[in-house]
């Protein structure tokens, strides 16, 4: 009997060596992805496939002394063009006859369905190896991202054995359900790229610019006078009071992030004018929840599942208030004093 559980017990370290083995390939996998995207000079083509819509895009990389820039172009009719350079965001929209400006994220990129690895990844995502296999004629390594609950999406990814580069993505719901795909028709490494091949084709003469204030106001109470409750892993990663189209009031804008996931809260004065939702909506790619809270409009986005934003916008409550869904387990304060 002794010599049975001695058995059964060193069965059971081995199994969990194999799969700490497969996580840290998992992890050593994602690192050279992540390694790859942000340190090479490329330029593709790829597919990008949202519901039964496809839209086919360009995009450029460059890196020239340690700074990124990036490029992305629709080819299919709208000529929207994206441009990441160190500082900001520039889209521009000529179906629109817009530009938008807004402040870059730190960790953003502007190939979407593909996840940037941090050391948060792993508390929130459990990696694992899939098998081996062929994507676009080029051998690959499947890597699954799984969320340890419902409140976010995973990821399955198909890196090249040689690059490590994202050749096929998909974002996926709880039920295995293909949300968003990318798929690479063409990709190119570059030694050098130039800057003119980074400058945007729309001539912008005539549009109109929307440019988000960079001026984030100094506060010297660590209290904006909500709570909001979040699901485990997501923190504070901005805030700041900001001007919106329709808004007679600068508008609170508070970001939340899981290092994958990302939930922006606005918090602004009712009004007639935003009066326009609400309850839960489907938004685009995103999901979006709407309540009004003492005067005030509370509208939660995100490209997550809607049970999150729903459950975060159904936690908002000025302080000192119950909240409406007590069940999630992160009370999130005020943005630190600056």
């Amino acid at each position: 009997m002794f010599a049975s559980k001695l058995s059964l017990g060193l069965l059971l370290l081995s199994l969990a060596a194999v799969v700490q083995a497969g996580d840290q390939e998992a992890r050593e996998w994602l690192e050279r992805m992540s390694q790859s995207l942000s340190t090479r000079n490329y330029e593709g083509k790829f597919f990008r496939v949202r519901d039964t819509r496809s839209e086919t895009m360009h995009i450029i990389h460059r890196v020239e002394k340690g700074k990124v820039t990036e490029r992305l172009v629709s080819l299919d009719g709208s000529g929207r063009e994206y441009i990441r350079n160190e500082k900001e965001v520039i889209c521009y929209l000529p179906d629109q006859r817009t530009v938008l400006v807004e402040k870059r994220s730190e960790d953003s990129t502007l190939l979407t369905a593909v996840p940037v690895y941090n050391e948060r990844l792993e508390a929130n995502y459990s990696i694992e190896t899939g098998g081996a296999t062929k994507t676009s004629g080029r051998r690959t390594q499947l890597i699954l991202v799984k969320p340890r609950d419902q409140f976010r999406y995973g990821y399955r990814l198909w890196l090249d054995n040689e690059t490590a580069m994202p050749l096929k993505s998909q974002l996926c719901d709880s039920h295995g359900n293909v949300i968003e795909q990318l798929l690479f028709s063409e990709l190119h490494f570059r030694d050098r790229i130039s800057a003119e091949k980074l400058k945007p084709d729309v001539a912008a003469e005539g549009f109109k610019w929307l440019v988000q204030d960079a001026q984030e106001p100094r506060i010297r109470s660590a209290s904006i006078g909500w709570k909001i409750r979040l699901p485990a892993g997501f923190q504070l990663k901005t805030w700041r009071l900001q001007a919106i189209a329709g808004s007679s009031a600068p508008v609170q804008h508070l970001v939340y992030s899981d290092g994958l996931a990302s939930v922006s809260v606005f918090i602004e004065p009712r009004n007639a004018q935003t009066q326009t939702m609400r309850g839960l909506a489907k938004v685009g790619g995103a999901f979006a929840y709407s309540r009004d809270v003492d005067g005030q409009q509370i509208v939660v986005v995100g490209e997550v599942p809607a049970a999150t934003v729903q459950a975060i916008g159904s936690g908002v409550t000025k302080e000192g208030e119950t909240p409406v869904v007590p069940s999630l387990s992160q009370d999130a304060g005020a943005p630190p004093n600056r």
